[in-house]
């Protein structure tokens, strides 16, 4: 590690109240997350700028992400990786696939509510996510990160992001430097400080190492925006895909398929076995007649695909053709046997069985790679559990996916001196990016459990009023909760005040002509009479 004067990051850093925590608790250990950031310690005043990782196996990190890239290449896993996709971000031309929802943050004003939204769709615009989003999706979900620089001006920071550019992420590393002081009670090491910066290389040595290179740049961690898939191998020192699981099956399955074609090109054919009488020749003699005869009787004729010829190619696989054994005197003489092809060349459960354990692996249904199977609009019945946890599944991937939108507009927005970081800490728990959904199972799903709901009311409606309240029933069999219940008597009263007929007033003419009439109707009585 060379010495040298402390250098400024690459990139812009956000302005923070320059506040001491008196009330800090010392530790031994340094603040844990689950960025799979390494770990260097920094001795002593300076410090250099290529840091050298002692036992950080950042080469593993890096071949980890090209061994996921290479797996997502594979048919089958291609195949769930766009199911996983495809269900995930929806695509529609009438709305975007992400929208922000503010309506669990109270003391927001709808000035910033408003703010708020037109900064995120700024975001989104910058990304391109309406067009590229899926692939950003797939990408993130493929190397288990995604990694973005973060460019503003910096004559006027006040402008806020102007550029969003993504970054490779074999090429960029996330490094926690940590200087530790000694407790003067124990002696035992205590953290002091905790800094953060990213390490770019544009290209990667031969050893795949980000140490001892001339090309490394330290970047501050306010430029870079960097979301994981929240998954840490078992020494929680790495960050890991959600393919990392399915590295084993997907291996077992391509040994099982190659040494399935291979036993077929072995077994397929039928061949002949030759026994040739060779008498008492000695063994050089015996070979020599041996290949006389073979060359008078092999004649291979193949077809050429390219040219449309018929050739004749000796150029032969020997495990592929007959086989010629020589026989003694005193035997038999020359014999000529078949060798049957394989009898269980169509079985193939154990490729089958390795191919949904690579499916599972993979966190999707079965019923949905299969070719047999066809999506059918049925009851909740018929909707199996591995679709519901599939749907849980996607949940957690969104939620976790969304933190790219949340950082960006966090820094966006302290960059334009809309909020501060304190606003922000107390807002983001309730801040909620939500997806366009397209699950037809939990449509059915919803539907089902509401059409239940209504059975059982229709069938308590008779005890309302003797020993259910409506309060009740509202709440223990249609499950609404306060706001809804408070809202459904609003606009239950509000339609009973649409739904009465207006009052209408007789015209005074009409009155009159009324009142004469009956006064005619009198005197004509007295008339009669």
């Amino acid at each position: 590690m060379a010495d040298g004067p402390v250098m400024k990051l690459f990139g812009f850093e956000l302005r923070r109240a320059n506040r001491e925590v008196k009330d800090k608790i010392p530790s031994i250990v340094p603040p844990s997350d689950e960025d799979g950031a390494g770990y260097v310690t920094a001795s002593g005043s300076h410090w250099g700028q290529y840091i050298d990782f002692d036992g950080d196996n950042t080469k593993d990190a890096v071949e980890l992400i090209q061994r996921y890239r290479a797996v997502s290449m594979h048919p089958e896993v291609d195949m769930a990786i766009d199911e996983i996709v495809n269900e995930s971000i929806t695509t529609s031309e009438l709305e975007a696939p992400v929208k922000l929802n503010l309506d669990e943050v109270d003391d927001l004003s709808e000035s910033l509510k408003k703010q708020f939204q037109e900064e995120f769709d700024n975001i989104l615009d910058m990304l391109s996510f309406t067009d590229n989003g899926s692939d950003m999706f797939k990408r993130w979900y493929i190397d288990g990160r995604i990694v973005h620089h973060l460019l503003i001006n910096e004559s006027n920071p006040k402008a806020g992001i102007q550029e969003i550019r993504p970054i490779d992420a074999l090429k960029i590393r996330k490094v926690k430097e940590i200087k530790k002081k000694k407790d003067p009670k124990t002696g035992a090491s205590i953290v002091d400080t905790v800094s953060e910066f990213y390490i770019f290389q544009d290209k990667i040595n031969g050893s795949n190492n980000y140490s001892n290179s001339h090309n490394a740049v330290r970047i501050s961690p306010d430029a870079v925006s960097y979301v994981t898939s929240g998954l840490l191998d078992e020494q929680r020192r790495k960050v890991v895909s959600y393919l990392h699981k399915a590295l084993k099956p997907i291996n077992q399955l391509r040994m099982m398929e190659d040494s399935l074609v291979i036993y077929r090109l072995a077994r397929a054919p039928e061949r002949r076995i030759f026994y040739v009488d060779v008498g008492n020749l000695p063994r050089g003699k015996a070979e020599e007649y041996m290949k006389n005869i073979m060359t008078r009787y092999k004649n291979k004729i193949v077809y050429d695909a390219a040219t449309g010829e018929i050739k004749d190619d000796r150029k032969h696989m020997s495990m592929l053709e007959d086989f010629w054994l020589p026989r003694r005197e005193g035997g038999k003489g020359t014999e000529i046997t078949t060798l049957p092809g394989g009898e269980n060349l169509g079985q193939i459960d154990d490729i089958i069985y390795f191919q949904k354990k690579l499916y599972r692996a993979l966190n999707v249904p079965v019923n949905r790679l299969e070719q047999e199977s066809q999506f059918s609009l049925g009851r909740s019945s018929e909707i199996s559990r591995d679709e519901l946890k599939f749907q849980k599944f996607i949940d957690r991937l969104r939620r976790r996916f969304s933190n790219l939108f949340l950082n960006i507009l966090k820094k966006q927005l302290i960059l334009k001196n809309i909020i501060t970081e304190e606003d922000w800490e107390s807002w983001k728990s309730n801040i909620i990016v939500d997806f366009v959904r397209d699950n037809h199972f939990t449509e059915l799903k919803d539907a089902e459990i509401f059409q239940s709901r209504l059975n059982v009311l229709s069938q308590a409606q008779n005890y309302v009023g003797e020993y259910f309240s409506k309060e009740w029933i509202m709440r223990k069999v249609l499950y609404l909760d306060d706001d809804e219940i408070e809202k459904m008597k609003e606009e239950m009263e509000a339609e009973k005040v649409e739904a009465q007929p207006p009052e209408t007033e007789q015209p005074e003419q009409d009155q009159e002509e009324d009142q004469e009439s009956g006064n005619t109707h009198t005197i004509n009585l007295k008339v009669a009479k």
